[in-house]
Formats: C-alpha cells, sequence, structure tokens
C-alpha cells in the first residue's frame, strides 16, 4: 500500500444539499455466490455487506450482454451493446457517443474513473482519469492517465486504486459534488493475491456445487463451450503449479516482482502449492476437484483486498463527514462461475452469468435493509445515478431509474429482461445467443453456428438443467415467451437479432 499523504479535514465536505456525491465502486468478474450478504457461505464480505445492510440489495440485477467491456459500454451509455457499437472484447470504444458522466459535468459534478476502465479508449465525461492499460496487472501496475502519462505505482492493485482514489478525493473542489468510478481489476483471472491473502483458504473444503459434474444434456451450447475447471482451467498460468517466474516482458506479471513479491510467491507456490500438487500425482476426478479448490483458494484470498479495501473507502467517507451526502455502490460488471456446470468465467445467460451484485447505500434516502427482487438490468445504472444527482436522463438512454424501487414506491416495473450475447469462437467457445428472463422463466435462442432453443422453468429447475423446449405441455408458454422476446426486441431496437427470430 502506498503511504497516505497527510489528510487535512476539509472546510466544506458536503456536496451542496440535493446533490449527492455519489462513489461507484465497480469490480471486476465478482461473483454474487461469493458475497455473503447474497447467502455465499464460501466466504465473508463484511464491507460489501455493509453497504446492504445500511442501503439496499438487489437480488435480480441482471446484465444484457455478461462480458467485462461490454458490460462498462452499457454503464457508461445505458444501452445495449448493438447500439452502444461494443459488442465483445477487446475493442475500443466510441468516445463520440454520449455518456452519462457527461451530463453530470453540465450539472455541476466533478467526474473521475480510476482503476479499471478496459475500453480501449478514454471516453469524454471525465474531468480526471487515471486507468490501467488494458486487464492491468496485479503487481506494480501502470496507469494512463487523461494526458496518455504512463506511470507504474509499486504494490498491489487493489490497494495502488484505493490509494489514487483516495487521493483524487482530498485534492477535489470541495465545493463541488463529486462522481467517482473506483475500478477494481479484482477478481479478474488469473486470480493473484495480495501477499497478505496467500493461503487464506488453504484450510477450508468447499463443497463442490450440485452441477459439478453436469452433464449438458439437452444442451448443445453448454455442452461444446471451453471454459471447464476439467479442460480449460491451465496449472501453470492459472493455478500457479510451477509458474515461470523468470519469465521476461513488459505484460509479464511476474517480470514486475520486487525481491520481496517474489519470494512471497515462490515461497507460497513453489513450496507448498506445487510440492503438493508433485506429492498428490491426481488424475481424473480427484484431479478436476483439487483445481477446483485450488479455483476458489485463490479467487477468494484475491476477493478478500477488494472487499477490505471498500471498508477503507467507507472509513475515510466516515471520518471526513462525507458518509451522510455520499451515495456508495458496489457492483461487479457481470456474474461469474464458481463451479457451477464445471465452469469458471461467464458469457451465458444462465444465472451465474447473468445475474451481477449491486448493493447501493444512501443515508436519509434508501432505507437499511432494502432488497429489491424486481428485475433490474444494467442498462438502468446510468439513468438511476442522473436521477440521484438530479440530472434529467437523455431521452437515448435505452434503460430506466430504480430510484422509485430504492425509495420503496410502488409503481410499473419491467417484467421481462432482454439479453443478447455475441463473442464466438475466441476465447471460450460459447455461441452467440439471445434471451428473455422473466420472473419464472428463461427463453433463450442460440445462433451462428448453432440453430436452437432452450427454455427453463427457473422455479421447478433454477440450477437450468432441463431444456424444457419442444416439450409437450410447454407450447401456450413458449408462444408467450416468444411474443414477449420480439417486443423486447423491438422496444430495444435489436433489428439484427430480429432477423433470427
Amino acid at each position: 500500500m502506498l503511504a497516505l499523504p497527510a489528510y487535512t479535514p476539509l472546510k466544506s465536505p458536503s456536496a451542496p444539499v440535493g446533490q449527492p456525491n455519489i462513489i461507484f465502486i465497480f469490480s471486476d468478474d465478482h461473483a454474487y455466490q461469493a458475497i455473503s450478504a447474497y447467502g455465499s457461505k464460501l466466504t465473508r464480505t463484511p464491507n460489501i455487506d455493509r453497504i446492504a445492510r445500511e442501503g439496499a440489495i438487489l437480488n435480480n440485477n441482471l446484465v444484457t450482454n455478461s462480458i467485462c467491456g461490454p458490460s462498462r459500454a452499457t454503464l457508461l451509455t445505458g444501452k445495449y451493446s448493438h447500439l452502444n457499437g461494443y459488442k465483445v472484447n477487446e475493442r475500443k470504444f466510441e468516445v463520440n457517443q454520449p455518456v452519462f458522466p457527461e451530463v453530470l459535468q453540465k450539472n455541476g459534478y466533478q467526474t473521475a474513473w480510476i482503476g479499471k476502465m478496459h475500453l480501449g479508449s478514454m471516453p469524454h465525461g471525465f474531468d480526471y482519469l487515471n486507468v490501467l492499460p488494458g486487464q492491468g496487472q496485479y503487481y506494480n501496475p501502470d496507469f494512463i492517465n487523461g494526458s496518455n502519462q504512463t506511470v507504474r505505482y509499486p504494490g498491489y492493485v487493489t490497494n495502488v486504486t484505493t490509494q489514487l482514489s483516495l487521493d483524487w478525493l482530498k485534492g477535489r473542489d470541495p465545493a463541488k459534488p463529486f462522481f467517482l468510478v473506483v475500478g477494481h481489476k479484482a477478481t479478474h483471472r488469473e486470480w493473484l493475491p495480495d501477499l497478505p491473502d496467500l493461503g487464506a483458504y488453504d484450510n477450508v473444503t468447499f463443497p463442490l456445487p450440485s452441477t459439478f459434474y453436469d452433464n449438458y444434456e439437452g444442451r448443445a451450447a453448454a455442452r461444446e463451450q471451453d471454459m471447464t475447471i476439467d479442460k480449460t482451467m491451465r496449472l501453470k498460468e492459472d493455478l500457479k503449479v510451477h509458474a515461470n517466474y523468470d519469465q521476461k516482458g513488459p505484460y509479464t506479471t511476474y517480470s514486475r516482482f520486487s525481491a520481496e513479491q517474489r519470494k512471497a510467491f515462490t515461497d507460497y507456490y513453489e513450496g507448498k502449492v506445487s510440492r503438493e500438487f508433485d506429492t498428490k500425482q491426481l488424475t481424473g476426478k480427484a484431479l478436476v476437484e483439487w483445481k477446483y479448490q485450488r479455483y476458489l483458494r485463490d479467487y477468494l484470498a484475491t476477493a478478500n483486498s477488494l472487499d477490505r479495501n471498500i471498508g477503507e473507502l467507507l472509513n475515510y467517507l466516515d471520518q471526513t463527514g462525507l458518509a451522510q451526502n455520499t451515495v456508495v455502490i458496489y457492483a461487479s460488471d457481470q456474474g461469474f462461475y464458481l463451479g457451477e456446470h464445471g465452469w469458471f468465467d461467464k458469457r451465458f445467460i444462465y444465472e451465474e452469468s447473468l445475474k451481477t451484485p449491486f448493493v447501493i447505500r444512501y443515508p436519509g434516502v434508501i432505507k437499511p435493509g432494502t432488497k429489491i427482487n424486481q428485475l433490474v438490468s444494467n442498462i438502468d445504472w446510468a439513468p438511476t445515478v442522473l436521477n440521484l444527482a438530479g440530472a434529467a436522463i437523455p431521452s437515448a438512454i435505452q434503460g430506466q431509474s430504480f430510484l422509485p424501487l430504492l425509495k420503496g414506491q410502488k409503481g410499473p416495473w419491467r417484467k421481462e429482461a432482454y439479453y443478447h450475447y455475441y463473442e464466438y469462437p475466441e476465447p471460450h467457445h460459447v455461441s452467440p445467443h439471445f434471451g428473455l428472463r422473466t420472473e419464472r422463466y428463461k427463453l433463450v435462442r442460440f445462433y451462428g453456428p448453432a440453430d436452437f432453443w432452450e427454455l427453463y422453468d427457473l422455479k421447478t429447475d433454477p440450477r437450468e438443467v432441463r431444456n424444457l423446449y419442444g416439450q409437450k405441455g410447454y407450447e401456450a408458454i413458449t408462444t408467450d415467451l416468444k411474443a414477449k422476446l420480439r417486443a423486447q426486441m423491438e422496444q430495444y431496437k435489436d433489428a439484427d437479432a430480429l432477423k433470427l427470430l
């Protein structure tokens, strides 16, 4: 952790009444199944839980396209991928399109994004940018600022991101409200924990998910993917079994290590993990299950620092008097598989990757302990932030503010949520598909090399292992869902998908 400069309390720490400060903490690949506020038994996340306890938790926050860059583009634009132009990862976000922070600027806000952005460009709408290039590195990371200057910071990326965010908060204009995105790299692959968290879960044996040995019967896309812990997860790169610490290159994490960092990693991963792997000589299911345990231990250890740093930020707000007039949001860019269906990664419309965590606190406005069960989409994030700020919502935004839900108000809300995933075949061979999620049902159309439908009753089959499409007795339900799917495509102007119905 970088050393904090001496702090002098601000004379006017709070924004003007009626314009709250807004902090949006945005992580990468953090599964709701790994958050204790969502009922996780795998770990504890006391600081994320605190936001939920003191505010609201969204139990059905869905994404429109379950992959990192497109989710971030949807946050900024409030639009589906087919309209904001960012359908797949590793592209350049089109900066000459409206983004909601520009509206905040026009309403007197100072705006900043610090940490992971992963859009391949520097969007407008921010007074201050200091972001990781691409995916970024876990140790001694580079940051690129708004002047395209690259600076390498010593330490662990989660700590550095928090420190840079605190530095910006301390140097801002205290007379203006602020909007700050704190973008964390955690918990993205290859799951490198901070040094204090190495081995944090080594004494825990995690239960296998009930679908760990899924045979994918009746689900061709699920059968043909390339994202299993068994076959896809790499021993050396992902699980650090005999990792190559001498590998050189500007994008190699290990080449960035200080002597202290290298020693800690080699002591743990060579001295303990690799030695255990060599000693056990595992094969078959025993090897797959060992990989699963190692995966969760590294993933959750990486998440430890994420939650700890959220606590650092919450403590700062308390200590400076900013907490009372600051909205704090925590969300991930999408969900993630923690062994369900035998997988890691995301992409599919199935629940573990479709749903993403979202908790929000706003003292005096959102009643502590609020639970939102309605279907909320990430196209709704931008208009909700604008609504919180008292700013007008541009008509081009496709989502709607769920602030009325957060306030406990009754009124009409969506009954269906639309989804469209594009990226194929690399890197995980997940067929492109679109679909509809209602409170009870899910209808999916896979296309491209595939051409088939899936239907799930989430009430009787929450794990989504029985494809009901085409089965007797579901004709009327299927017809109704297809009509609703078409209506969603028309509402959200997905012309290419309409041609495939």
